[in-house]
């Protein structure tokens, strides 16, 4: 049969047309299902993100060894339940103001309590009811450094806050060293690399601005000092901003709402082990998986899956999974975690052990301090329960409260007779709360084999819950556009430049 050439060309285009379109989808079949190993605020993110992004008929698995919440969690004590893990949330934390709009979750405001700084002899720092008088004071101790901190701060936000355009516009990004830079270029990636007393001493500030006020910011935040990197200093002095609040009934609600939300099926058991896996298909073809190996009640399991999100640290102490059979091998030893032990107290404070005599008036509801070998604490300060009830006019005539302490060991009951006048309860938890920070910073990888992520890696700059909601949702569009093959959303260059000119 005679067929012209213009019709030999155009069959030919469609058949090898038809061809791609074919490879194409055995290639970008929809995953069928997702393992997210974790179900704090990174890993119940994360289900969240995902469940938006690879739709609806995707199975989601959260495995989860202890509660949901993670480091988010509340401790009881007499009836009432007091934030033990993250407690603050700052006012441009989109991500988590977006939860807890979407999840009908309530917004709670801290008491605003005076403050006090001390350094084991005196307080360095004491606010006073009057703004005046503190105005006075700020500047009488330490000139204009405070103003230049605020500036120092709202500069870094102002870069920070980037990644919220380019997340909305689906960029995504495989390092946390190019996340990074794609927020605040070369100065957030230079501020892994030194100190935050290196970074502030090059930025100006002066020395005693730093023992006085910088290094208590650190202490109660990471419970470390300012051999901290500069990215996470910024980070936790951008906590001393006014507006922080919290989530009514505890921040933890909020990974409860994520979960829900996510239609993800939540597993309570020990992930052990994560192995590829290899599949033939009817058609004659291989698919690979990642088997993963796990231990509940009910006895061991095991499950294929097809994207593995690792939401937790890999540290041994924290969560030991073993990669099984991996070439070259999956490194999963990050580096150490540091020690926080929170101690809740029902008593009445010891002004005398702050150097206030008796009979003494005691104003200050918190309490920060500078690095002395003279102090077993790192801070104290009254709390409320995350669902407020009113204090009685008892309570305070008594002076009763419940106050949080943290401090780098669990306290002997000699140290809490220093403390405190009286007390009734006693509650500890012991945390490994945050990487033990030392630049310069090794970063893990966020990709750790085909189609392994690991969530935690931003840790490594900075522990926060946003910051682990930025990762979850990082993670979400980078395993979405690696599966589909959508480079173009990945590791993009200029896109401060490029969304504006776009706009």
């Amino acid at each position: 049969m005679y067929v012209s050439s213009a019709l030999r060309r155009m069959l030919s285009g469609l058949l090898l047309c038809s061809l791609r379109v074919a490879a194409t989808q055995e290639l970008r079949y929809p995953p069928n299902r997702i393992a997210v190993i974790g179900a704090g605020i990174g890993g119940t993110s994360a289900a969240y993100f995902l469940r938006q992004k690879f739709g609806k008929d995707i199975h989601i698995d959260v495995f989860e060894k202890d509660n949901v919440g993670g480091r988010l969690a509340t401790i009881e004590m007499e009836g009432n339940h007091y934030e033990a893990g993250g407690s603050v949330i700052h006012p441009l934390n989109l991500h988590m103001k977006t939860f807890v709009k979407d999840l009908g979750l309530n917004a709670r405001t801290p008491s605003g309590d005076l403050l006090g700084i001390y350094n084991g002899d005196e307080f360095v720092f004491q606010e006073s009811e009057w703004f005046l008088i503190n105005i006075i004071k700020m500047i009488w101790n330490y000139g204009l450094n405070f103003l230049r901190m605020y500036m120092w701060v709202e500069d870094i936000l102002d870069k920070f806050m980037r990644i919220y355009r380019y997340q909305t516009f689906d960029y995504s990004f495989s390092t946390t060293e190019s996340l990074l830079h794609a927020m605040g270029g070369d100065d957030f990636i230079s501020k892994l690399n030194m100190t935050i007393d290196e970074a502030m001493q090059k930025s100006g500030f002066t020395q005693r601005f730093i023992d006085d006020i910088v290094v208590p910011a650190m202490r109660v935040n990471y419970g470390q000092g300012v051999k901290i990197n500069g990215f996470v200093g910024a980070v936790s002095l951008a906590g001393t901003d006014s507006g922080l609040w919290a989530v009514a009934g505890g921040n933890k609600l909020v990974c409860s709402g994520l979960l829900y939300a996510s239609k993800a099926q939540l597993i309570q058991g020990t992930v052990t082990s994560v192995q590829e896996k290899f599949r033939s298909t009817k058609p004659g073809n291989t698919v690979k998986l990642y088997e993963i190996g796990y231990v509940t009640d009910r006895g061991p399991g095991l499950d294929l899956y097809d994207i593995v999100i690792i939401a937790t640290p890999l540290n041994k102490n924290l969560g030991n999974i073993e990669f099984v059979g991996f070439e070259p091998p999956i490194e999963t030893s990050s580096g150490p975690y540091q020690q926080t032990v929170a101690t809740f107290v029902h008593g009445r404070i010891n002004a005398s052990f702050f150097g206030c005599s008796k009979p003494c008036q005691f104003p200050l509801s918190e309490i920060l301090t500078t690095d002395s070998p003279k102090l077993f604490i790192r801070s104290i300060s009254a709390v409320s329960p995350v669902n407020p009830v009113p204090e009685s006019d008892t309570s305070k005539a008594s002076g009763l409260r419940v106050w949080k302490i943290f401090s780098p060991d669990v306290l002997t009951d000699q140290q809490l007779r220093q403390l405190f006048e009286s007390y009734h309860a006693v509650k500890v938890r012991n945390w490994l709360a945050y990487p033990r920070y030392s630049p310069p910073e090794k970063i893990p990888p966020i990709k750790l084999h085909r189609a392994i992520y690991y969530l935690n890696s931003i840790e490594w700059a900075a522990s926060a819950m946003e910051m682990s909601a930025i990762a979850a949702k990082n993670v979400a569009l980078l395993s979405y556009h690696q599966w589909y093959g959508k480079d173009e959303h990945i590791d993009q260059e200029d896109l401060a430049d490029r969304l504006k000119s776009e706009l």
